[in-house]
């Protein structure tokens, strides 16, 4: 189970690269390939909306088959195949086909981990270890900044890719040869229950509002809006965003470390989840109202967003508690449903606020204002839903 683990995060690791990358190669596809920042945004958004719409067949895949072959398989069609269209690209439209291939591979790495977590560890247990998997894949976040730069610099971003493919190749494989299914229990076969009665539930309804909007932030900005943000203000070239976004990546690295043992000192995943998410929509809606200072400035604001925005395992560690054990890829991905179809949603928004800026022109300081507005409200208006939540565990392993 350990091995499998460890190709898990390697996994996550090409999982956390695709739905970032894009932020660094802003300039370069545009001027090679004709790409606009709507495009991307578009792009961007697709692999969140595949990825989101994976999430019944994987948690069905999960509870009958078993994360090995869910994984294995289908980061082999996406995360390989992905790859191999996005090195070919001529145009707008082979990105965003690599971009949804990309989100069919990577639907099933994190679930798979979470899959084991909650099947084989105890649950006080569960947001500590569905952090440091974040955490520790999160290198791909990082990677996907400034190293990610120089590679394009150094080598093209067609080879770089081609190489992608490999790898996500050779991670495909050791996952199918290493991990191991957990060990399904006789009397689970007889359990009542479905999809539908963990969307019925009321204590999980009111985790799906913050759900939806809790990851779109960071995920959002750093990994698309960054990109043309620092560029249009602040004129940076490739280097200088992968600079700044790499401050950001490492952040919400950190943040997934921090938000399990804070939970556990506190003793309540409300409060560390709802003091997390108030103190991002706090410093986006400072963004809103100074979208124009200095480069560090603004660096260092996406910084603690990012920093922030990392509650996502300690969310679904509170969702974890209401759902039945027999249920646990169904939940676990419905929960996932809502956090990456959010980030989907927020992308399609931004791509057509994006549009209505002239071809060929520079997007103002204001329109990043109504960007930084939007993430912050919905995030606002998330947290004021969840503060509603309980906490009391309904269902016990």
């Amino acid at each position: 189970m350990r091995a499998g683990i460890f190709f898990l995060v390697f996994g996550y690791f090409l999982s956390q690269f695709y739905r970032s990358f894009l932020a660094v190669l802003t300039p370069v596809l545009g001027a090679e390939i004709g790409t606009s920042s709507a495009d991307l945004s578009f792009a961007s958004g697709l692999w969140f909306l595949v990825f989101a719409l994976m999430q019944i067949p994987v948690g069905w895949a999960l509870d009958r088959i078993g994360p090995r072959l869910t994984a294995s398989v289908l980061l082999i069609i996406g995360g390989g195949g992905g790859a191999v269209v996005f090195a070919l690209a001529q145009g707008p439209g082979a990105v965003e086909l690599a971009m949804a291939l990309f989100g069919l591979g990577g639907a099933p790495i994190l679930m798979a981990s979470y899959y084991i977590f909650a099947r084989v560890y105890p649950q006080a247990m569960f947001a500590t270890l569905a952090g440091a998997m974040i955490g520790f894949g999160s290198a791909g976040n990082l990677v996907s900044s400034a190293p990610l730069a120089w590679a394009v610099h150094g080598f093209g971003w067609r080879q770089t890719m081609w190489g992608l493919a490999i790898a996500a190749l050779i991670v495909a494989l050791a996952l199918l040869l290493a991990l191991r299914d957990p060990p399904r229990e006789d009397h689970e076969a007889q359990q009542k229950g479905s999809l539908l009665s963990l969307v019925m539930n009321p204590r999980l309804a009111l985790l799906f509002p913050l759900m939806l909007v809790n990851y779109a932030p960071a995920a959002g900005l750093r990994g698309l809006w960054a990109g043309p943000y620092f560029r249009d203000v602040y004129g940076l070239s490739a280097t200088g965003i992968g600079n700044a976004t790499l401050m950001m990546a490492i952040a919400m690295a950190v943040g997934s470390f921090v938000y399990g043992p804070a939970e556990r000192l506190l003793g309540s995943k409300k409060k560390v989840v709802l003091g997390g998410n108030l103190a991002g929509a706090a410093l986006l809606l400072i963004l809103w109202g100074y979208p124009q200072t200095s480069w560090l400035t603004s660096a260092l604001l996406l910084t603690a967003i990012g920093f922030f925005g990392a509650s996502f395992p300690a969310l679904m560690a509170h969702g974890q508690l209401f759902m039945p054990r027999h249920l646990t890829g169904r939940g676990i991905t419905l929960l996932n449903l809502f956090g990456v179809g959010g980030v989907a949603l927020m992308q399609f928004l931004t791509s057509l606020m994006a549009k209505a800026i002239p071809a060929g022109q520079t997007a103002p300081p204001a329109f990043y204002s109504q960007i930084f507005l939007l993430f912050g409200a919905s995030l606002l208006a998330g947290c004021i839903i969840y503060a509603f939540s309980s906490e009391h565990q309904r269902f016990h392993a």
